[in-house]
C-alpha cells in the first residue's frame, strides 16, 4: 500500500504525498482533487472527513447511500460506474488541509494516466485549486474535456453557497460524461 509521507518542521505537517488512485477497468470520468486532507491521508481514504460532501453527492447522483458505506464499497461503486478518483498533485508542502496552504507542488503524471486509461474523456476538478493546478501542469489534451466543479468542502464557495448548488453542478458533469442519464 502506498502511504503518505510527512516531515515535521517546527511541529507542523509540511511534506505530504498523494495516495494511489481509485481506478477500475475502462473508466470514463476522472475526478481529481488537489491533495487529500490530513484525515484522508491518515486513513488512506479519499474524502475521509465526515463533513466533506463528496460521498454524499456521489451517492445522491448514483442512487445509493455512500456516506456510511465502507471504503471498499465506495471504491467498488466508483469502479462499477467507470469513475476514477485521483489527485492532481503527487506531493507538496502544506500545513493542515487547506488548499491555500499548498506550496512547492509537484504534479502527478496525469498525462500518462490518461494514456493508460484511454476511455477517460472527461476530467472533473473538485475545486478551484485542483482545476488551476491541472490546467497549469497538464499539457493541452484535446481529447479530454476538463471541467471545474465546486469543491465538496463544507465551506461555501464564492459562487456556490449551498449543498444543492454543488450537487446540481456535479450532476450536470455526470450527465455530460454519460455516467448518469
Amino acid at each position: 500500500m502506498h502511504v503518505y509521507r510527512c516531515t515535521e518542521k517546527g511541529g507542523k505537517l509540511m511534506q505530504v504525498e498523494s495516495m494511489k488512485p481509485i481506478v477500475g477497468p475502462e473508466p470514463k470520468l476522472l475526478l481529481v482533487g488537489s491533495m487529500p486532507g490530513v484525515r484522508s491521508l491518515a486513513e488512506q481514504q479519499y474524502y475521509a472527513h465526515p463533513r466533506n460532501h463528496f460521498w454524499k453527492i456521489i451517492g445522491d447522483l448514483l442512487g445509493c447511500s455512500l456516506y456510511d458505506a465502507s471504503y471498499q464499497t465506495k471504491q467498488k461503486i466508483m469502479m462499477d460506474h467507470h469513475i476514477a478518483v485521483w489527485d492532481v498533485l503527487k506531493h507538496c508542502e502544506r500545513e493542515g488541509s487547506l488548499d491555500q496552504a499548498i506550496r512547492d507542488e509537484v504534479p502527478n503524471d496525469v498525462q500518462s494516466f490518461l494514456r493508460e486509461h484511454p476511455h477517460i474523456r472527461t476530467i472533473g476538478c473538485n475545486g478551484r485549486k485542483a482545476y488551476e493546478s491541472l490546467v497549469r501542469h497538464l499539457p493541452t489534451h484535446n481529447e479530454v474535456y476538463i471541467s471545474y466543479l465546486p469543491s465538496t468542502s463544507p465551506v461555501p464557495g464564492r459562487n456556490v453557497k449551498t449543498f444543492e448548488q454543488k450537487r446540481d453542478a456535479w450532476e450536470q458533469l455526470f450527465k455530460e460524461a454519460a455516467i448518469i442519464e
